[in-house]
């Protein structure tokens, strides 16, 4: 496929990005990512500030391509970790929840690419006003903290396209060249991939969290912890303790003690497939195969390009 503003935006090859997530996105997956033609990301969010930068050095060292960081603006050592991007020389940022006017103008300001990630039509216009190069408008259908207005990428992706100048990026329910295709037509220029890219080799999750990411069927996973922040992950036994605090009139302070710390990390980095939180798109029940990140990106392409030939007769 030909140029267009994201793949510029970034000088990559094909404008497929993989989503910069927590336990998942070590240097090893967004090197590969970025070897293969797209843009990989750094997960800062579960990354305290001495290893992330060493994620950056070994990043450097595994690929000469452009990838960037993922940033949550809630993430505690903010300025610890912004000042490790300025220093180790990264050029495009990937920022999410937070303000993107706290932060945006201190990263333009040394010359750095900023991407906001929004769920919302009003979300998607305060990042251009920020100053953002480009967002990522991301459907309810995605895994991990999600929006709370429960729209899906079919439906934000239009609705963002008209309202603002700067590129979109689609995000949320997106593994395969179809969807890919779908989601262009309507008004993305490039698409962000998480969940496909749990289910491959280079990912840092655990091989148990990989393998049940497969296993996914529809209706597996769900958004829940609304009063928290919104998450979707996989049923499981962790999940059902939140039915049973909820179907007993749990409060706020309750559900965040049942959560307590490093939930996530249990799950997905060390394979805790019982208590764990196991953070994963509905798309999941599309992906039944843990491969290199060169064969699913080859993949996605050899269908993306299919779909734009074939001709539908109504």
């Amino acid at each position: 496929m030909g140029q267009n503003r994201i793949t510029a935006l970034f000088g990559i090859q094909y404008p497929i990005i993989q989503g910069g997530m927590v336990w998942n996105s070590g240097y090893k997956l967004a090197s590969a990512v970025s070897n293969a033609g797209g843009l990989g990301l750094l997960g800062a969010g579960s990354m305290y500030p001495d290893v992330l930068r060493s994620h950056i050095q070994k990043c450097k060292q595994a690929t000469d391509k452009p990838f960037g960081v993922n940033v949550s603006l809630l993430y505690p050592d903010l300025q610890e970790v912004m000042d490790i991007i300025v220093e180790e020389g990264i050029k495009i940022v990937f920022t999410s929840a937070g303000n993107p006017k706290l932060w945006t103008p201190f990263l333009k300001a040394h010359g750095i690419t900023v991407v906001h990630v929004i769920s919302s039509s009003k979300f998607a216009l305060k990042a251009q006003e920020a100053g953002v190069d480009a967002i990522v408008a991301e459907g309810f259908e995605a895994g991990g903290h999600n929006g709370r207005e429960e729209t899906t990428t079919f439906t934000l992706i239009p609705m963002v396209h008209a309202k603002v100048n700067i590129p979109v990026i689609a995000a949320g329910g997106i593994a395969t060249g179809k969807g890919m295709l779908a989601a262009m037509i309507l008004g993305a220029e490039g698409v962000q991939m998480g969940t496909r890219f749990i289910a491959s080799i280079e990912s840092s999750a655990h091989s148990d969290f990989k393998n049940r990411v497969v296993q996914v069927e529809e209706g597996d996973t769900i958004v829940t912890l609304k009063e928290l922040a919104p998450v979707r992950l996989i049923k499981n036994e962790f999940y059902q303790g939140i039915e049973n605090l909820y179907a007993n009139g749990a409060k706020k302070d309750e559900l965040k003690t049942y959560l307590g710390k490093g939930r996530s990390k249990k799950g997905m980095f060390e394979g805790n497939l019982v208590d764990g939180e196991l953070e994963a798109g509905q798309i999941a029940g599309l992906i039944h195969s843990i491969e290199p990140v060169a064969q699913i990106i080859d993949t996605i392409m050899s269908e993306f390009r299919v779909a734009q030939q074939e001709k539908f007769n109504f």
